[in-house]
């Protein structure tokens, strides 16, 4: 009796295992969200040092600067971001092949698309809004911005993966709201955000998930 009774509950387990990773991306690996945050934060790092080591703040005397130091320092914030942008991803695409290569699934399946379309809807309208924003010359929200939507975007696609992803949301949203008030401040929440908050996702994703 005590024999059937754990077979089944066996059984149950393995349905319950076989829907999860047919209705979940499993894939997401803890080391892409710890490889992106040192990718940010060593961005972060370059981006005080374009900003005079954080003496040109964005509502005091960003305005003032001579015009060609002005643009310069514009060209070289947005290169620098691009460069992280695409560096983090790609880090983060290689952390997740060789994870789900290692527990032999598969990387691209229906609910891939799920996930992607859930999160690229709020990136893509964020993205497109600081381009506008960033060509406008009016960049003393960016920090905000950024952290806002992307924290938007982790929310709508944590339903197709890691239960982390969704605190990780509804915390780089709240950073995103404090960059709003504390202009100033906007490099080092967005540090925060991207950098410290992505080491700590991946370290807790990692123990859990994959240690």
């Amino acid at each position: 009796m005590m024999t059937n009774q754990h077979d089944h509950f066996k059984d149950i387990q393995d349905i319950k295992s076989m829907m999860e990773k047919s209705s979940k991306f499993l894939s997401l690996s803890g080391l892409s969200g710890i490889s992106a945050g040192v990718i940010a934060l060593i961005g972060a790092a370059v981006a005080f040092f374009l900003l005079d080591y954080g003496s040109i703040k964005y509502d005091e005397n960003f305005y003032l600067l001579p015009p060609h130091q002005y643009e310069h320092i514009m060209i070289s914030l947005f290169l620098l971001g691009l460069i992280v942008l695409v560096s983090a991803l790609g880090s983060g695409f290689y952390f997740s092949w060789r994870k789900a290569k290692k527990q032999n699934l598969p990387i691209i399946n229906r609910t891939t698309y799920l996930l992607l379309n859930s999160l690229l809807i709020p990136l893509i309208t964020g993205g497109i809004l600081c381009i506008i924003i960033f060509f406008r010359h009016d960049v003393n929200r960016l920090a905000s911005i950024t952290l806002i939507f992307y924290g938007l975007g982790l929310v709508s696609a944590s339903k197709y993966t890691l239960s982390e992803i969704q605190y990780l949301g509804i915390s780089e949203i709240i950073l995103g709201l404090l960059a709003a008030i504390f202009i100033n401040y906007g490099l080092i929440f967005w540090a925060l955000g991207f950098g410290v908050l992505h080491i700590v996702y991946g370290i807790i994703a990692y123990i859990r998930h994959e240690k």
